[in-house]
This record gives structure tokens, sequence and C-alpha cells, in this order.
């Protein structure tokens, strides 16, 4: 994202860094305290519509029309299509809505597709043939892996599709090699995201431990891998001892499995960094099962609806929040720019991150 952005996003992260140390209200305050901070939440979003001011997310989102001008004529007709990961996950449905406000928006369709589990990388490739066959005029790909793809941007270069990726990267030499080419690209520094969240719980350790664990997500996935590499040399270091590293697969039910196993063998592990927040609140499971919650950091990454909600209560530290709304709009957005001639391979490195925990998420209410 450009400065202006970057700098109020730093700005909440830095605010909840300098305010980690003070107390807060008890689990019980804040049951008691839920519905009326809801009802303050909704009446202070609809006084800042009446009052005109922007929140952080309209801002992010006139940022991106900003970064992304000139932006595409609208009501061309053309059709687009889109490969995420699972819906399962509520991060890749928001990117979905993304895509799809976005098209209606400009006048366009778009066909929103995605695969059973963030493993299927024989499935996601067979969806990307699929669409070639049909009329799609451009194509947003997220790979599940840098090289599961492959062959049907190689197949789409040959079409003349346009091909961009959103988020998850394309292994740039092994596409190269074989010929093939991306229009676009959406990047994330997913290496700073894992970063964020281990730095996070050594600014914050409640104990006098320096045990901590990685749960990671696919291996070969870029995000995957950036976010366990970030998290992990972070800890390390910091001279933290890293006692376990596990790949879960973006899996609730293998992150908890993991989790158990890791602390009854670590009983004063500090805490454990996430490669997303489904896994991470598989992880905060296993803690209330052995009464360890209180001990243990747990910090994730998305900021997803159900993350939000648990770091609301009290029961999850933090996350770095990401925008899969606005992923999928600058997507819908390259897509038409590429299709008008307009050069789109420099755009990238614009969707903003910041650190969210209970200090300061009532001030990203809306984001998405």
């Amino acid at each position: 994202m450009k400065k202006k952005l970057v700098s109020i996003l730093l700005c909440v992260s830095m605010v909840s860094a300098m305010v980690a140390g003070c107390g807060s209200s008890s689990s019980d305050e804040k049951k008691e305290d839920t519905k009326t901070e809801d009802t303050e939440k909704k009446d202070d979003a609809k006084e800042d519509d009446a009052s005109g001011e922007d929140t952080l997310f309209a801002q992010a989102m006139a940022q991106v029309d900003e970064d992304f001008a000139p932006l595409p004529k609208k009501d061309s007709g053309v059709k687009l299509a889109a490969i995420e990961s699972t819906l399962a996950n509520s991060f890749w449905v928001t990117m979905q809505e993304g895509y799809e406000d976005t098209a209606k928006e400009y006048g366009v369709d778009i066909d929103v597709q995605a695969t059973d589990s963030d493993t299927d990388t024989a499935g996601q490739l067979n969806i990307l043939e699929n669409m070639l066959v049909k009329d799609y005029a451009a194509i947003a790909v997220s790979p599940l892996t840098g090289d599961c793809l492959i062959s049907g941007i190689v197949k789409a270069n040959q079409d003349e599709v346009p091909i961009i990726t959103t988020g998850n990267e394309v292994d740039a030499d092994a596409l190269k090699e074989a010929g093939g080419s991306l229009t676009g690209m959406i990047t994330v520094d997913f290496k700073s995201q894992g970063e964020m969240g281990a730095q996070y719980i050594i600014d914050n350790n409640k104990s006098d431990s320096k045990k901590v664990a990685v749960i990671a997500g696919n291996e070969g996935g870029t995000q995957a891998d950036a976010r366990r590499d970030g998290a992990k040399e972070t800890f390390e270091t910091a001279g933290y001892d890293v006692v376990a590293v596990e790949q879960c697969d973006f899996d609730v039910q293998k992150a908890y499995d993991a989790a158990t196993a890791i602390i009854e063998a670590n009983p004063d592990l500090a805490g454990i960094a996430c490669g997303n927040d489904d896994m991470a609140l598989g992880v905060v499971k296993a803690l209330q099962e052995k009464d360890m919650k209180d001990q243990v950091m747990v910090v994730g990454v998305d900021f997803t609806e159900e993350a939000k909600a648990a770091i609301e209560d009290g029961t999850y530290d933090a996350t770095v929040a990401m925008s899969p709304y606005l992923m999928g709009r600058e997507a819908v957005i390259m897509m038409l720019k590429a299709l008008e001639g307009q050069e789109v391979t420099s755009i990238g490195d614009s969707t903003p991150m910041a650190l969210v925990n209970a200090d300061n998420v009532a001030e990203m209410s809306d984001w998405h």
C-alpha cells in the first residue's frame, strides 16, 4: 500500500504494542458487556456514515483505487473468472465477495470457483483447464503451490487469455522454463506476516519460558512457507527455542492435534505462531482443554470473522490482518486494465496489513 495508508495501519499496530502490557477487563466482564459493545459499534458506524468520516477500511479501498489509476472503463460486459482455495475458509469467501462486488460495480460477469481443500492441487489445475475451454476474457488465480498451475498458465498464454495471480505466487523460474508468463500479479508480503506474529509473541510473552512453536499451512504453498519461515527466523533471532514446526495444511483438526502433542511435550511453552486463523483457533481449543490458554500466546493471520469474535471475547491474542476483499477488488480491476491494453505487471504489494489485538479490534470493526 502507498505511504499514506501504511502510516495509518502502522499507527494502529504501534498503539497496540504500546498498550499491550496494560491490564484488561476480566473475561466475565467482557461477556457482560458484549451486547452493549456491539450496539455501540453499530451506532458508531452509523455516526461515521452520517458525518462522512471514513473508516480505515473505506480509506484502504479508496487508496487501492488511487494506486490502480487510471481505472478501467465500466460496462464492457466481458466475462472474467477466478480460482481460489477452499470456500470452507471464510478468508476465501470474503475474497469471493470482493471479486463479485467489484465485477458488479464495473458491469462485468465473474465466475469464482474453488477447490474442496487447500491441498487439492490436481483439482485446482482441472478447474483452470476447464475454464480455458470457455469464453472467459481473463482469469485470476491463487495457486495452492508454486508449480501446480504452470501447465495451465502456459496453455492460457497460447490461447491469449490474460492470467494474473492473486496473493499466492507462481514459481517464476519454473514458469519461465516451461515457456509461460503472467500478465500481472497482486502480491502480499507473507513473510512479514509471519514475522509480525512471532514478534508480537516475543514482545508480550506472559512467561519466563522462551519455548515456542510454529503451526504452518501446506508445505510448498507460497504463503504457508513464507509465514512459517518468517515466524521461525524471528523467534530464532530473538534467542527463542523453536521446539516444533508442524505442517498442518491450514486444517483446524490437524492444528488442534499438533498443538495437543506439542503442549503435552512442552508444558512450559510460551507461544505458538500459526499460519492462519483457522489453525490458530484449533490451537486455542487445545490450550483451553489443557487449561493453558492464559500461559500460551497464540497469534495467526487473516483476521477472519471468527478470529475477530475470538479476539473480542478474549480467547485469542492477536492476528495479522490483511484484506481478502480488497485483493478480489484489485484482481478484477487488474484484469480489466489488462484487457484494455494498460500495463499492469508493475502493480503489486498493494494489500495493507495490520496487527490486530484486543486493544484495536474495535477500530477494525468493518475490515474485511
